[in-house]
């Protein structure tokens, strides 16, 4: 610290005693260098922060040499530079020529010179900034009808900004000093780094101080300038944020939804590193279930059918829609990843509303519907993992899309919590009118939310099929060890209501039949099809003659 302080405490000694001199010219060259390090700045800004986001996008040996290019004036002296830029725009150049002789000995020559040795600062600085988005901001935001350039414009840029920040300010202070380059392309006009050399090679250190003391007092003036808080922007950010919506009281309901009848076919092969996927199922109802332990390859199966894979991964159908050559933004998909994918510093409302094309309306209906109208203005650090959890299933909804894909979306969250949006998660299946996938290694969710289930491992189906025989009859110990529960298939005969909660009379598949208390949300009616959990915890078994309670069904959980 004291080794780099003490040149201008030097400096600021020789002023005070007086020992510099003053020199014509200062303020032009003063005005010059701040003029042209904005406009090379600027410049910087328009067309190396898209290169920064394809940088941090495309892979292969030609973006790779792109790269190496991008950091080559880092390598390379400033005056060397200066050398390479004169053989392409010096005056006896084609380009020279084209433009009169006006790209040296100009300002403009002194942007081109800028430009090309603080460009290494802004593309590097954005491209690490990009390459830190989450990928699954991406993702949903491409399954919400984003193309590639508005990805980058409504979640890339937004979060990348501070980086994309501090790599402006490194480049317009690396124009502002840039002396070699610009020393050959364009010795005139003085810019302050060539006015002060000019100084003092000509008449020595006093008349050369004033430039350097003013090119100290212009960096530190901007430096502290964009280190300040800076309340009226946070302010306008808080207010852009917290946006108004038409949620303050609960909206009309939307026209019912017809129940979803489409049903999902699809034959994927993919390969990830080592991993390799080959994954085939005809779903014979509109809610199928991927249940299987951690690294099964589950989640790279929903992201084939979302298209995020590309479109070479295997034949996807639904219904009648053919969606395998469509881009991800093209098939109307909603996508819950795990994790927290909501948008930074962004409202609720915005969350919500985030999809191309989303209807207001719907918005403002799955805000109230998932309990989140008192929540519109707050961003996602003010929400509980809850809250978020439901967000993102609003903002799912509110587009409206012809598929869902929920990737363990309960998995990080308490169980009470957990329990309470399972059930949620049931109810909205059905309003909604939209075909399901989920992903989960839980079984009872997959019973609760699913009619097919397909088990995997390994990126292989070890068993498929219909609820009530993949969990009835496993193939094998590995499936159910998977399953990790007894659970019996049956129809719901009875139904009896008792306040807030219902007693159910269940007719096991065996033929046994059960008595079953559940809350009246559940929403089973005579006639549902069911599985039930038998707790063996709480089973007693007795001697006949022991028995001396009436006769009739013993009490159950249900699953």
């Amino acid at each position: 610290m004291l080794y780099l302080a003490a040149p201008i405490a030097a400096l600021a000694l020789h002023l005070v005693q007086g020992t510099a001199v003053g020199v014509n010219g200062l303020s032009s060259a003063l005005w010059m260098s701040l003029l042209t390090a904005t406009i090379s700045t600027a410049i910087l800004i328009v067309f190396g922060v898209p290169l920064a986001w394809v940088l941090s996008q495309a892979h292969g040996r030609v973006w790779s040499l792109v790269g190496v290019l991008v950091q080559l004036p880092l390598a390379l002296p400033p005056l060397m530079s200066g050398i390479l830029l004169i053989e392409v725009v010096g005056p006896y150049t084609a380009l020279g020529r084209l433009f009169g002789g006006a790209l040296t000995d100009t300002p403009a020559g002194i942007v081109i010179a800028q430009t090309f040795v603080a460009a290494p600062f802004l593309v590097i600085a954005s491209r690490s900034a990009f390459t830190a988005v989450p990928p699954e901001l991406l993702d949903v935001a491409a399954t919400l009808g984003h193309g590639r350039w508005s990805r980058f414009w409504h979640v890339a840029l937004p979060f990348a900004a501070a980086g994309i920040r501090a790599g402006a300010l490194l480049s317009w202070l690396r124009a502002f000093g840039e002396f070699g380059a610009t020393i050959i392309l364009a010795y005139h006009p003085y810019s302050l780094p060539v006015f002060a050399w000019v100084q003092f090679t000509s008449t020595g250190l006093p008349s050369a101080l004033p430039p350097a003391a003013v090119a100290v007092l212009a960096a530190t003036l901007v430096l502290s300038l964009t280190n300040l808080p800076m309340p009226a922007m946070r302010r306008l950010l808080r207010r852009y944020a917290a946006t108004g919506s038409p949620v303050a009281v609960a909206p009309e309901p939307l026209p019912a939804r017809p129940a979803a009848r489409d049903c999902l076919r699809f034959d994927l092969h993919d390969r990830l590193g080592g991993f390799e996927l080959a994954l085939s199922y005809q779903a014979s109802t509109p809610h199928l279930a991927l249940l299987g332990a951690s690294g099964a390859g589950k989640s790279l199966t929903l992201r084939c059918l979302a298209g995020l894979r590309g479109g070479r991964v295997g034949s996807i159908q639904l219904g009648e829609l053919e969606l395998s050559g469509l881009e991800p933004e093209a098939r109307r998909v909603g996508y819950v990843p795990q994790g927290h994918s909501l948008l930074p510093g962004q409202s609720v409302w915005r969350q919500v509303n985030f999809g191309v094309d989303t209807d207001p309306r719907a918005a403002a209906h799955w805000i109230a519907r998932l309990g989140l109208a008192e929540f519109v203005d707050r961003t996602p650090e003010q929400l509980s993992g809850g809250q978020r959890q439901r967000v993102a299933l609003a903002r799912a909804l509110a587009y409206e899309p012809q598929l869902l894909l929920l990737d363990e979306p309960l998995s990080a969250l308490d169980r009470p919590v957990r329990e309470e949006l399972r059930r949620e998660l049931r109810r909205l299946q059905h309003e909604a009118g939209v075909a399901t996938v989920l992903v989960t290694h839980d079984s009872d969710e997959a019973a609760m939310l699913a009619g097919d289930v397909i088990m995997i491992e390994a990126g292989r189906s070890l068993q498929s099929g219909s609820l009530e025989h993949v969990f009835s009859q496993p193939v094998s110990d590995r499936v159910a060890g998977l399953l990790a529960r007894t659970s019996h298939p049956g129809q719901v005969v009875e139904v009896v209501q008792l306040g807030e909660m219902a007693q159910l009379m269940v007719r096991l598949d065996d033929g046994a039949e059960l008595a079953v208390r559940v809350l009246n949300s559940v929403g089973l009616t005579t006639g549902d099809r069911c599985l039930v959990t038998l707790d063996s915890a709480s089973i007693v078994v007795k001697r006949e003659d022991q028995q001396h309670a009436a006769a009739g069904p013993a009490p159950a959980t249900l699953g």
